[in-house]
């Protein structure tokens, strides 16, 4: 099969692989029909994830149809379609009975990273009963690669973490797809104000259209002093940082308002400073959060509903045979105006 495999710092390869094979009785074998690239995909290629070795193929979302499974797989059978969640649960563990699917002590964030992803023709699934959904019938199967990671990691790192609610002021760092995931699900809790912040004035434009309520195309000091006058000088009650940067995170910590909280999202490969000279006595909460996927199933039914769109973030279209192509596309967003890619693997 076909594979785009990660080979160290700044290399990757389209590759033919063995079709993965079921190793465990709670193992899946998925025929992958869509994939696409993550910002974390970006963050493995630049060294960041030292978990993620040479030789791996990537991928951590997708769609497809259910190859074989193992004999221990109650749920799903050969011949049905199905979303991959981006997070392998056995849902048995300590920290899967809390809801802690990230830290699934056989599980967690494996998919291209600690074992082969989705970035192929196939690929296997671990604990396939807890990290498989089965996709409704007439679902738009490119809007729910959405659901594999982008959108319940908006939802529950930033929303979620972030303590969104009813009037409260928001401001999301960064208008990528993360960023702008957070944006949509953020709306579910009717915030009064929504600030987007990025230097992308064509990200900020689709960020308007998504229901942003003021846009700031600035860094450091000049966009802390934009934020402010947005805000009658106070600061938002939630900053989200959803870039993976020092400058981003360090940013937060200038707008946020006192009693507001800090959530972060993005991957960091470097250490942030932390400026509790300035921040010991704000009454500030920090949070920090990979994806647990426990939100998937309300999100599915969300999306079914039409109450928000997920297709919106697709900007990009290559099959499995271009991947490098999309790579390249994904990793100029700024000069090729991209939000999403869909890569068709079958």
């Amino acid at each position: 099969m076909k594979a785009l495999v990660y080979e160290g710092p700044g290399k990757k390869s389209l590759q033919e692989r063995p079709v993965p094979k079921v190793d465990s009785p709670t193992d899946a074998v998925v025929k992958v029909t869509r994939t696409t690239i993550c910002g974390t995909d970006l963050h493995i290629l630049k060294g960041d994830v030292p978990t993620c070795t040479p030789g791996r193929i990537l991928g951590h979302e997708g769609v497809g149809v259910v190859e074989d499974v193992g004999v221990g797989v109650t749920q799903f059978r050969k011949g049905d379609r199905v979303l991959i969640s981006c997070i392998s649960s056995c849902g048995k563990c300590e920290y899967c009975r809390r809801g802690m699917y990230s830290h699934c002590t056989t599980g967690g964030w494996i998919l291209g990273n600690t074992i082969d992803g989705t970035q192929a023709e196939y690929v296997r699934i671990p604990h396939a009963d807890t990290s498989l959904y089965p996709i409704p019938e007439g679902a738009d199967e490119e809007a729910l690669v959405m659901l594999s990671d982008i959108l319940p990691t908006g939802f529950e790192c930033g929303v979620l973490n972030g303590k969104v609610q009813p009037g409260s002021t928001v401001a999301i760092v960064g208008a990528g797809p993360i960023g702008l995931a957070t944006l949509l699900t953020a709306q579910f809790y009717s915030p009064a104000e929504i600030i987007m912040i990025d230097l992308d004035q064509n990200r900020l434009d689709v960020a308007k259209r998504f229901g942003a309520t003021g846009t700031v195309m600035a860094s450091g000091e000049e966009a802390k002093k934009q934020v402010l006058a947005l805000t009658e000088g106070k600061g938002v009650d939630a900053a989200i940082e959803a870039v993976g940067i020092p400058a981003t995170f360090e940013l937060c910590q200038e707008i946020v308002a006192p009693g507001g909280v800090i959530a972060n999202v993005g991957v960091h490969g470097v250490k942030a400073d932390l400026h509790l000279e300035k921040l010991w006595s704000h009454n500030i909460a920090i949070t920090t959060r990979l994806v647990d996927t426990v939100t998937t199933p309300m999100l599915l039914k969300t999306v079914r509903s039409g109450k928000i769109d997920p297709a919106r973030l697709i900007t990009h279209r290559f099959k499995l045979d271009n991947m490098i192509d999309a790579y390249d596309t994904f990793g100029r967003a700024a000069d090729t105006r991209a939000l999403k890619v869909i890569i068709e693997a079958a």
